[in-house]
């Protein structure tokens, strides 16, 4: 009985004791996955919230055209505008690891009085060459969008943007009463406005060009033709450097914003286009 009991301890001991061996040697692959995975480091563009604020150089240039095409108002051969400063910014939401939904805004108000070389028509009111006119350009833009990353990597992601620009233009001109070369004119004023839904969609990166992520480059490429309507084109390039987890300082060029609205009997037409160089800050969370 004392050897019996002796030898069914001692096989129980070596049944645990192969038992115990052998969870070791399948949890080891596990624990040794799970400390890769811990020290895995997250995405270098990890984020929920972001938060964009940009200083925007503008150099704009086009033209309004009168609704029913009544005269031509040239922003930069007829008001001489120049470069001017402005901001735009965007507020983001990534959601899941590769969806986006985010809201920008772009506002621009520009006032300049010249004296006119040429004579303009303008909504049906005409400005003799000579008079002392003060031309205004308002515009806002807002740009509620979708994004999706069709690939997502530590370093970066190349998504496709879907976003409906919507714009509300208005150009205006006035002339006070005045003396023209002994010839007296009246005071007169006409303005036109032009409110555009534009759908746009096109590509969007970012790359972070050193392993630590403090040193990324960043752009996108915006458009659609919209046939008899219009069309629109935008593209910008970045280069950003991190300041801290959560803080980005980022410089670079507008390469071109254009929208081209065709003029009808009942609308307004308008061609603008702006570029120059942009320069902010981008807070993530």
């Amino acid at each position: 009985m004392d050897l019996l009991t002796t030898k069914s301890k001692h096989n129980w001991k070596r049944w645990l004791t192969s038992y115990i061996r052998g969870l070791c040697l399948m949890f080891l692959p596990c624990a040794s996955s799970l400390y890769l995975c811990a020290q895995e480091q997250p995405d270098l563009d990890a984020h929920t919230f972001r938060l964009d604020g940009f200083w925007f150089y503008s150099q704009p240039s086009g033209s309004f055209h009168g609704t029913g095409s009544q005269g031509l108002l040239d922003l930069q051969g007829d008001l001489n505008f120049n470069s001017y400063n402005t901001g735009f910014g965007r507020l983001g939401w990534k959601f899941t690891r590769k969806n986006h939904l985010y809201l920008g805004v772009l506002p621009v108000n520009q006032s300049k009085e010249v004296t006119l070389n040429r004579i303009v028509v303008f909504q049906g009111q005409t400005y003799d060459a000579g008079l002392v006119v003060a031309g205004r350009l308002e515009s806002y833009v807002f740009t509620p969008g979708y994004q999706y990353d069709i690939i997502r990597r530590r370093r970066g992601h190349l998504g496709i943007a879907m976003q409906l620009d919507l714009f509300y233009i208005k150009g205006s001109l006035k002339a006070s009463a005045q003396t023209v070369n002994g010839t007296p004119h009246f005071a007169q004023a006409s303005s036109s406005t032009l409110r555009a839904p534009l759908p746009v969609a096109g590509p969007d990166f970012r790359y972070y060009l050193i392993p630590n992520g403090r040193l990324f480059v960043a752009g996108n490429v915006l458009g659609m033709y919209l046939f008899g309507y219009g069309n629109f084109i935008s593209s910008y390039g970045t280069i950003g450097v991190a300041l801290n987890k959560h803080l980005n300082l980022q410089g670079g060029y507008q390469l071109g914003s254009r929208l081209d609205i065709k003029s009808k009997t009942n609308r307004i037409g308008l061609n603008l286009t702006q570029r120059g160089a942009v320069a902010g800050l981008e807070l993530s969370f």
